[in-house]
């Protein structure tokens, strides 16, 4: 007899949640209102929910289900890991063999400087992590001014106190007094919104310089790092121009910056690379691993610590104080081998690359001469479609219209979940798509497109 059952009726569900849930980024008043989506089971690309609807996710959950829904080797790996040693920590000079076989894997799959990694449980742990790592790097340094990390506008990485004030989305900070001092934000290489008439490998590095700038302002001697996704994802897909990511890596080299790379969405395939950071030619000292690591099936995440802090931290004698009660879960680490060995058996990542990402590409970008799509841009299986008022004049609906939360709406109704961030209307399917499933992809996002236009036109 088990504790969960599914078959219960959709508004029990609903009520029970609006009774003792309390939900992520979410309008508890409005959405007690409306009622919570029921999700029950997952196969592939798609979801089932309380009523028996079938669903696309456009979005692999949270950017993260690389290898589809249902694979049952994932849940195998963790049935067999759970009855050999369900869980024990890698505190008190111990460790197990799943997390020292993942420590090796991730050595081995990430670029060459990385041979160290620290596990945690999620984006935000791990970011919080590497704040104190940067901070620990500079005062082995004897360099204990050195504390400012730079992170942009639009950035997105995390909630915990520390990856919220490294993000960039400024409705995470006014609720929880953030961010806290330390942590500064420069320019985003987001062309569409801000590049006005500018070539956009000349904004790109507008943009990057931005970050000089904010260099120079502060101190090069207080400053410690800088933290960028290789596409900012949550802030809205912003791919940058090819011009960006270099003059980064030299503003940190000509200042002595550590550069971390916040691969939790990126990492995985998703830009058609293993790592963001391949794609678009950074040179990291530390990147965030979560998401993709176990296709979202448990939660898991790794500090990858390159070399020049890595040997730092390794060669100092005294204890590192710092550590999660399941950093390293046997578990978790199971069954992100299991998932990495999938994504490397199955070729899942150069099919990605070379066939299914330029497909999705190809097929999105048909969408362009729609009235209300100002731009879709794109790498990979990440994309997003800009919504306009005025295509010629790039010129945004007033964010009172909620354009993108309509589109939003009328895309779930015909069986996508597809997100809206402000008009930006943004997919990250499982890479497992097919063909045949992008094409009934964008057909439901035209049809969510013409069904927006016609409510904007009418006021509604």
């Amino acid at each position: 007899m088990t504790f969960l059952t599914s078959n219960r009726p959709t508004a029990e569900w609903q009520a029970s949640d609006a009774a003792h849930h309390i939900h992520p980024f979410t309008d508890h008043s409005a959405l007690a209102k409306r009622g919570v989506r029921v999700i029950t089971r997952g196969d592939g690309v798609y979801l089932w929910d309380s009523d028996g609807n079938r669903i696309m996710d456009g979005m692999a959950g949270l950017w993260c289900v690389q290898v589809g829904y249902g694979r049952k080797e994932l849940a195998e790996a963790s049935y067999r890991a759970m009855q050999e040693l369900p869980y024990y920590n890698t505190f008190f000079q111990s460790t197990t063999p799943a997390a020292v076989t993942l420590s090796e894997k991730l050595a081995e799959i990430t670029p060459a400087p990385f041979k160290h990694t620290f596990f945690a449980n999620s984006g935000s742990e791990a970011n919080d992590t590497i704040a104190k790592m940067v901070r620990y790097y500079w005062n082995l340094q004897g360099k204990p001014e050195k504390k400012t990390i730079i992170s942009r506008d639009y950035a997105y990485h995390g909630v915990t106190m520390a990856a919220a004030s490294l993000s960039g989305l400024q409705p995470m900070h006014p609720q929880f007094d953030l961010p806290l001092p330390g942590f500064e934000h420069a320019d985003a290489p987001y062309w569409f919104a801000e590049g006005g008439d500018m070539d956009p490998e000349e904004f790109g590095l507008k943009a990057a310089r931005s970050l000089e700038d904010k260099i120079q302002a502060l101190g090069a001697d207080k400053v410690a790092a800088f933290i960028g996704e290789p596409v900012q994802g949550a802030g809205g897909v912003i791919v940058p121009p090819d011009s960006y990511w270099p003059e980064i890596q030299r503003i940190c080299r000509k200042y002595d910056i550590l550069l971390i790379a916040d691969e939790v969405i990126c990492g995985f395939g998703r830009t058609g690379n293993w790592w963001g950071s391949e794609t678009f030619g950074i040179e990291p000292d530390f990147m965030t691993l979560a998401k993709g690591l176990s296709s979202g099936y448990l939660p898991i995440s790794a500090v990858m610590v390159g070399k020049r802090v890595g040997d730092a931290m390794t060669a100092a004698d005294e204890e590192f104080v710092h550590g999660f009660t399941y950093s390293g879960h046997p578990v978790a680490a199971a069954v992100a081998l299991e998932n990495i060995r999938i994504l490397q058996e199955e070729g899942i990542i150069d099919r990605g690359r070379d066939e299914i990402g330029p497909y999705m590409q190809s097929r999105l970008r048909t969408l362009a001469d729609h009235p209300l799509v100002g731009e879709v841009r794109g790498v990979g299986l990440v994309a997003a479609i800009e919504l306009v008022e005025d295509k010629a004049a790039r010129k945004p609906y007033d964010p009172s219209r909620g354009a993108g939360v309509i589109c939003r709406d009328h895309s779930i109704a015909n069986g996508l979940i597809m997100r809206a961030v402000r008009d930006a209307m943004v997919l990250s399917p499982p890479l497992v798509i097919t063909k045949e499933q992008v094409d009934e992809m964008v057909g439901i996002v035209h049809k969510a497109l013409d069904l927006t236009a016609k409510d904007l036109a009418s006021g509604n």
